[in-house]
């Protein structure tokens, strides 16, 4: 069925539909709006609520909210959540014990009842990421089954991208501005002479049944055509490309490059490009007690390899004490060994990294200067691991 579904269009007042349908079903929507001077991810109770009119100017380490004059919702890049925050929480309580009266413990596991989420405006690149995401947590021998129970419930509403920001490199790094699978409904923003409107492509069962309830009207030509050129064109505008080498073999093999120095004098390994990635996924646990000893808790919280603690052995300290070499396993992990574990890249360029770094560090800087210095990192180095 859905594979032959026709596109649909969907007006301003069609999309406010989709999101009280959605709230009606019981479903919690989170879509993008703005608040604190940003276009964040936030609870929806109606599509009022979407940021239209409001776009973003990006650069390393700066981010700005700006007006637009032509009324669009989608019109900005990512901000500095992704959909990991609700799928994968930052702070989540695993289990609790009581001390009982004969003295034992009395353990409870904290309940999982996550809401059925709907998530609006979910970009190509977060698309990828949720995707990554999945095969790291549910993926292998030992699903985590907290993000699973969360993971199974979310119906997702995709927005193609048709005007990137200065940070997004999604094509260099092996996706685009046009959404892939996984999506439940796909979206596309239309603005011309003939109005302001959304093409809609189902890609599920329960995407068809959504659209179904939503007043809407079947896809015109020019419409289609409009927004496959809108998506088209965005392509060729990315504000910033990964080099055309091959990343794997380039890191693999600079490990001693002088360029590690150079970003680390400049690195604070304060963890704000791990904490806005959207397939991070490094956890630790910590245990917490009452004031009287009878009442403890176990949570699991992100985790960051810039952290010392991260890397941190017994009788032996941190692994990597360094600034150098943690920044180095970072980016060797991401764009390199993520490979070996998991069969893809960890990283979809969504920009996210360069424009929420306070000290501007641009990942795609980094590899550039790591392959210029090639032949220079080949005839030796430090030996710092």
């Amino acid at each position: 069925m859905t594979a032959t579904a026709p596109a649909a269009v969907l007006d301003r007042a069609g999309l406010d539909t989709l999101v009280t349908t959605l709230v009606a079903q019981g479903r919690t929507v989170v879509g993008p709006t703005v608040r604190d001077g940003a276009v964040v991810l936030a609870e929806l109770s109606g599509g009022d609520q979407l940021p239209y009119g409001w776009g973003v100017e990006l650069d390393a380490g700066r981010y700005r909210l700006v007006p637009r004059a032509d009324g669009a919702a989608f019109a900005h890049s990512a901000g500095p959540q992704s959909w990991k925050d609700w799928l994968h929480p930052a702070h989540q309580r695993l289990w609790s014990a009581d001390r009982t009266p004969d003295g034992d413990s009395a353990y409870t596991p904290e309940p999982l009842d996550p809401p059925e989420y709907a998530f609006l405006g979910v970009r190509p690149c977060d698309l990828r990421a949720i995707a990554i995401q999945d095969r790291v947590l549910t993926g292998g021998a030992y699903e985590d089954s907290r993000y699973g129970a969360r993971r199974r419930r979310v119906l997702l509403i995709a927005v193609e991208c048709t005007e990137p920001g200065e940070t997004c490199f999604c094509v260099s790094a092996g996706g685009g501005p046009a959404a892939g699978p996984g999506y439940d409904l796909a979206l596309t923003e239309v603005l011309d002479g003939d109005g302001h409107r959304f093409l809609v492509r189902v890609g599920s069962e329960d995407g068809a049944r959504l659209l179904a309830q939503v007043p809407h009207r079947t896809a015109d030509p020019v419409t289609e055509a409009t927004a496959r050129a809108s998506v088209e064109a965005a392509a060729g505008r990315m504000g910033r490309a990964l080099p055309e080498v091959d990343i794997r073999e380039l890191l693999a093999t600079s490990p001693d490059a002088e360029r590690w120095n150079d970003v680390a004098a400049r690195c604070l390994t304060c963890a704000n490009c791990t904490m806005v990635c959207p397939t991070c996924f490094c956890t630790t646990t910590e245990e917490v007690t009452d004031l009287t000893g009878d009442h403890a808790e176990r949570w699991q919280r992100w985790d960051s390899c810039f952290d010392l603690d991260f890397s941190h052995l017994h009788g032996g300290g941190p692994v990597r004490a360094s600034a150098r070499s943690r920044y180095r396993q970072w980016l060797t992990h991401k764009l390199s060994t993520w490979y070996d574990q998991f069969g893809s890249s960890g990283c979809v360029g969504c920009g996210r990294c360069i424009a929420w770094c306070p000290a501007g560090i641009d990942i795609t800087e980094e590899v550039r200067a790591l392959d210029a210095e090639r032949p220079v990192s080949h005839a030796g180095g430090t030996g710092e691991r």
